[in-house]
């Protein structure tokens, strides 16, 4: 299977520049930093259009990171196309514990807040501990710009809601932590690197691909029944619409096996029912506190 690399653990060991979507402290740095390693230097991005754009540059950073999934919102719809009209692929991922913290400049009492800064996500997700207070809920951009703020104000009657990386950065106090409603809450990123890069990943368990069937009767099934006898696990499919298209859907998949030559097996046998397939990376699966799956199960078995 020409064209696949297997990637080499000294690429991760090595300084990089990585865009990121957000600001300094934000949770795609802690994954960032997590994927990485702490001296991971971020490029931080306004847009996930610019973080796609700044990591396919080789003049401007070594690659990017970027949310695709979570476990109480789903799938990031919009990043799978910016993905796939790169010259990007997939050489990790990770899944990163959203833990919100209520934070405050040293020296600062509950009872000295007035007003509570987040991104309106981030409010929301803190909402049966936020009404339990008669503060002011001001809605920002970001949740680390609002530590950031709130550090660079030195207010005694404003706090932020944000990350344990934004705390640290901008040495705040976390006054009250894990105030988040949903505790099972996780986000999936994906690491990135240009698909000219040789370099590669040891011990690959997991492939991410995008495929079109034939649109003929049972191609679907079909495909999906030669995933299941190459002995990979199918542990997400997602469709997706084709723009410009009439009707018609991509999927999303990803599939995991014990050994790579299951993954190319099934690559060649799903071709005759699909009109395209492309392969987004091949990695190492990323690990959990706990399982994603049960994660999800968890929220809908309690009702959440």
């Amino acid at each position: 299977m020409a064209g696949i690399f297997v990637y080499k653990t000294e690429y991760l060991q090595m300084n990089k520049k990585i865009a990121i979507q957000g600001f300094e402290g934000s949770f795609h740095q802690a994954a960032a930093r997590q994927f990485f390693g702490e001296d991971v230097e971020v490029i931080c991005c306004s847009t996930f259009r610019d973080v796609v754009k700044i990591a396919s540059d080789q003049s401007k950073s070594d690659g990017g990171l970027m949310a695709i999934e979570n476990s109480i919102a789903g799938s990031i719809l919009p990043n799978y196309n910016l993905l796939l009209k790169s010259n990007l692929k997939i050489i990790g991922e990770v899944y990163l514990q959203i833990n919100q913290h209520l934070m405050v400049n040293p020296g600062v009492e509950l009872s000295d807040i007035r007003e509570v800064h987040s991104h309106p996500m981030a409010l929301l997700q803190c909402m049966d501990f936020l009404e339990q207070n008669n503060w002011k809920l001001i809605e920002t951009e970001d949740t680390a710009l609002s530590a950031q703020m709130v550090h660079e104000q030195r207010c005694r009657h404003i706090a932020a809601i944000a990350g344990d990386l934004a705390a640290e950065l901008f040495d705040l106090d976390i006054i009250a932590p894990d105030i988040h409603t949903q505790k099972n809450n996780y986000t999936r990123f994906w690491a990135l690197q240009r698909e000219d890069s040789g370099s590669g990943v040891e011990n690959a368990n997991k492939a991410s691909i995008i495929f079109e069937t034939d649109h003929s009767k049972g191609s679907l099934a079909k495909v999906l029944a030669k995933i299941s006898d190459g002995d990979v696990n199918l542990s997400k499919l997602q469709s997706m619409p084709i723009p410009g298209s009439d009707w018609k859907y991509a999927f999303h998949a990803d599939c995991e096996f014990t050994e790579i030559e299951h993954l190319y097996t099934v690559l060649e046998s799903i071709r005759p029912f699909t009109a395209a397939v492309k392969v987004y990376g091949i990695y190492k699966n990323g690990k959990t506190p706990r399982s994603w799956p049960q994660a999800v199960a968890n929220q809908i078995y309690n009702g959440k």
